[in-house]
């Protein structure tokens, strides 16, 4: 597993979060600890996968990645930023319909093995808009299933929230559809895009065509 090169900002939080592990376990505080602990492990996941699959995450979306994790698992449920700021889960829900919109594109973008003109540019970022709300709706079932089963307040206001964060999906599927498409327009030197194609420069072997 490969730990080295990464963002000073991920370099931060893994700090932050092992301090705060060993501090909290000697003052006893047990249930701090475990979120702690549990933010550290998920912040190391996306390093063992692409390890395990061999692929070069960008240092960019990896920090990315762990700013999510700490924001949503850390400071949402350690400090209740969620009751504590009202546009905390906006922006996590942005981001994440973001990300997904990224990735959604990524996938595609495999599955035509890189090839930019196998399908109309719109045709692409449209499935990967769908694949970012696909995952945005696959939560807020999530999120009832586990008021319903065990009495939890995942949904808070419960519909009003729901709609919300659909809407808030929608928006943020939407610019990381267009990240894609403006990647395929050749817009990959900056900005979203340019993540998508850092991505690619590193990862080469996933979009060349397979012989038949």
């Amino acid at each position: 597993m490969k730990l080295g090169g990464q963002s000073y900002v991920v370099y931060l939080i893994w700090a932050v979060l092992v301090v705060e592990l060993g501090v909290s376990l000697f003052n006893g505080r047990y249930s701090l600890a475990f979120i702690a602990l549990v933010t550290l492990s998920l912040s190391l996941a996306p390093v063992i996968f692409a390890d395990r699959f061999h692929i070069r995450l960008p240092v960019h979306f990896f920090a990315g990645v762990v700013l999510f994790i700490f924001g949503t698992v850390y400071l949402g449920e350690a400090f209740d930023f969620y009751e504590k700021y009202w546009w905390w889960d906006i922006l996590l829900h942005g981001g994440s319909a973001m990300g997904f919109g990224l990735i959604g594109f990524i996938f595609v973008f495999i599955l035509f093995e890189g090839d930019r003109y196998a399908a109309p540019h719109w045709a692409l970022a449209f499935m990967a808009f769908c694949i970012a709300i696909t995952n945005g709706v696959v939560w807020e079932v999530f999120e009832f299933a586990m008021d319903q089963m065990f009495g939890l307040t995942m949904q808070k206001s419960g519909l009003m929230d729901t709609m919300w964060d659909l809407i808030v999906d929608i928006v943020g599927a939407a610019i990381g559809a267009a990240a894609g498409f403006g990647y395929l327009k050749g817009r990959e030197h900056s900005g979203l895009p340019g993540m998508i194609g850092e991505f690619v420069a590193k990862n080469r072997r996933l979009f060349r065509r397979k012989k038949r």
